[in-house]
């Protein structure tokens, strides 16, 4: 079978290795004769797996002790909701930066509990820049400031976490977590869908200092509130088990990739030899300010936009899948995620080459 290179932007790739350790352990988990699918989440079977990735995820992003590490359900999407429900804490409002499609989704939710101050946002741009920090305003009296670190859609990164002016920093990591080193100690609240960077869709790790438990709003419901969650090991209700332990497999390798910085390093080369193909020739062109290009989403557009649904069909047939842009803005887009081999980001760049000697 022809090698399929998957730019999904999520669900998206896992790393061979972890694909093939879930079949090999698919019916039978070690010598339980049972598949993880089928454990009682409080087996001490199952509470080893739990415990084990929760202290792998911990040593890879230097967790302090000080901060709770949950596996929930649900998404980032729930997480839009969890996050106001539980940090609050009696402001008046709440801050947020609006750089996309993901971001505007979080303002809208937390609108749903209150007063919502977007403090700077990117939609003058059509969100292909970050506006500069010295241009925020920031409610010095918010509950916290919320930032979305990648935007998978549009294509924007954050570098660096920013200032958050003594506020509880919010990020919501879903689509780079895992891939770049992070100060946890500058956030009061960090959460990640787990299925672009960390394993299965359905899945979400929320890293949340403890001073910050324990103040949810009245009525919030007890699967979203995280002094409950963190009390009951995240297992107020039975939890999403076999995507745990997927995670817990992606944390394994990377351990063995040799950890962040090593990722990092990799992911830093992929998205640098991609982009400079794109700015090679007017064939393709990406429209993201350079200095707040995403090392993990890469949008981009042909010339000749009549040509891209033909790009598309070729592609497929290289063995080269899923890189269709989100349906909001069309064009195409590579997800290139830590478990993308460098290989995969070649072939698709000769695959480019090819297709614009050819087409163009």
């Amino acid at each position: 079978m022809a090698t399929i290179y998957n730019f999904s932007a999520g669900p998206a790739i896992l790393p061979a290795p972890v694909l093939e350790r879930a079949r090999e352990e698919l019916r039978g988990w070690r010598s339980t004769g049972v598949s993880v699918m089928e454990m009682s989440h409080r087996s001490e079977d199952f509470i080893g797996i739990s415990e084990k990735a929760e202290a792998d995820l911990r040593a890879l992003l230097g967790v302090p002790a000080d901060y709770k590490v949950l596996f929930l359900a649900g998404g980032a999407s729930a997480q839009f909701a969890a996050a106001p429900l539980n940090l609050w804490r009696g402001k008046t409002q709440v801050s947020y930066v609006s750089t996309g499609y993901w971001s505007e989704k979080a303002i809208a939710e937390a609108r749903l509990y209150g007063q919502v101050q977007v403090a700077a946002s990117g939609k003058d741009s059509k969100f292909t820049t970050i506006p500069p920090r010295a241009s925020w305003n920031v409610d010095r009296d918010a509950a916290y400031l919320h930032y979305t670190a990648n935007e998978t859609i549009g294509g924007v990164e954050f570098q660096d976490a920013p200032e958050a002016d003594g506020l509880p920093l919010v990020a919501d990591m879903s689509s780079n977590i895992l891939s770049r080193p992070v100060d946890v100690r500058r956030f009061g609240l960090i959460y990640a869908s787990a299925q672009k960077n960390l394993g299965l869709a359905g899945l979400a790790v929320v890293i949340v200092r403890e001073d910050l438990l324990g103040k949810a709003l009245p009525g919030t419901p007890s699967i979203f509130d995280y002094k409950r969650q963190a009390d009951n090991g995240s297992m107020v209700n039975t939890p999403p088990t076999y995507a745990w332990y997927v995670a817990g497999l992606v944390l394994d390798w990377l351990g063995e990739q040799g950890g962040i910085k090593a990722i990092e390093a990799r992911n830093i080369r992929k998205a640098a030899k991609l982009y400079a193909a794109i700015d090679a020739a007017p064939f393709y062109s990406n429209p993201v300010d350079p200095a707040v290009r995403s090392r993990m989403n890469v949008p981009f557009h042909l010339a000749d936009a009549k040509l891209e649904a033909l790009f598309l069909a070729e592609a497929k047939e290289a063995g080269l899948v899923y890189l269709e842009g989100h349906r909001s803005v069309g064009g195409l887009r590579a997800s290139i995620y830590n478990a993308m081999p460098e290989e995969g980001v070649e072939a698709l760049i000769s695959f480019m080459h090819e297709f614009e000697r050819r087409r163009g």
